[in-house]
């Protein structure tokens, strides 16, 4: 047998499970070795290629599942907020807030923020889930001078964005952004349910006031390199100060 009949087999499962819906079951590693007259450790090599490619997703204790990743878009067209970026890619976003507790500024975010170290600031810790999974987590930091009241604002609704711009009247804007890929700390692989060689986006952003550019919020935020593809759009308004922008679309490597 060819040492690449995997990635035959890979090839031809990725094509039949791009017409089946997300959340299909997909065939167990004995039904495809069978199938493909391959022994176990061939099909299983196919399965590890069709996860590397995101095309499935296994779920320990449960089977292995059509995937389906969406772009989440990162723009200074786009409110930086989860569910209105999840639900345009047409999934259903859900936030749950973990904590929210009022902590000095740390030094590494002061140059951010434009505020001295120390200053108060609330800390939001969130989940973040597309459809039924828990996609990613989050850590917010938002001056309480901007909202007193964020705890009690957050048992209403759970969205800092929407908080930011019915409370406090303002419109946030991504201001800065940065995007890397890499294996999480020990604890988000723990809370996202994250196998320990597994990688995951993670984003660090700065949301200032569009009217008077005041630093609003800034986040860091890991999400998992299965469920989203991060694409970026570039404006060239922010480069030439043209009124008139051209998006340019950056799409993050697969």
């Amino acid at each position: 047998m060819s040492a690449t009949r995997y990635l035959e087999i890979a090839e031809q499962l990725s094509a039949e499970l791009a017409e089946c819906a997300r959340g299909t079951r997909v065939a167990s590693e004995a039904e495809i070795a069978r199938r493909f007259g391959v022994g176990r450790a061939a099909a299983r090599a196919a399965v590890q290629e069709l996860e590397r490619r995101f095309v499935v997703r296994r779920i320990q204790g449960s089977g292995t599942f059509v995937n389906r990743r969406i772009d989440y878009v990162i723009s200074r067209s786009v409110p930086p907020s989860w569910s209105t970026t999840i639900a345009a890619a047409g999934a259903t976003p859900r936030a749950l807030v973990k904590s929210v507790r009022t902590i000095p500024l740390p030094a590494g975010l002061a140059g951010r923020f434009e505020r001295p170290a120390g200053s108060p600031v609330h800390e939001v810790v969130r989940e973040f889930y597309i459809d039924d999974l828990l996609a990613s987590w989050t850590h917010e930091w938002i001056p309480v001078d901007e909202v007193p009241y964020l705890d009690l604002a957050l048992h209403a609704v759970d969205s800092v964005d929407l908080v930011l711009r019915q409370t406090v009247r303002v419109r946030p804007m991504r201001a800065w952004c940065r995007v890397s890929i890499d294996v999480p700390p020990a604890e988000v692989l723990r809370v996202l349910r994250m196998e320990n060689s597994q990688p995951a986006w993670l984003v660090e952003s700065v949301s200032r006031d569009e009217a008077i550019g005041n630093v609003l919020m800034c986040s860091r935020t890991w999400t998992r390199a299965d469920a989203v593809r991060v694409v970026v759009e570039l404006d060239e308004r922010a480069a030439t100060g043209d009124e008139v922008a051209t998006p340019r679309r950056v799409v993050t490597p697969r």
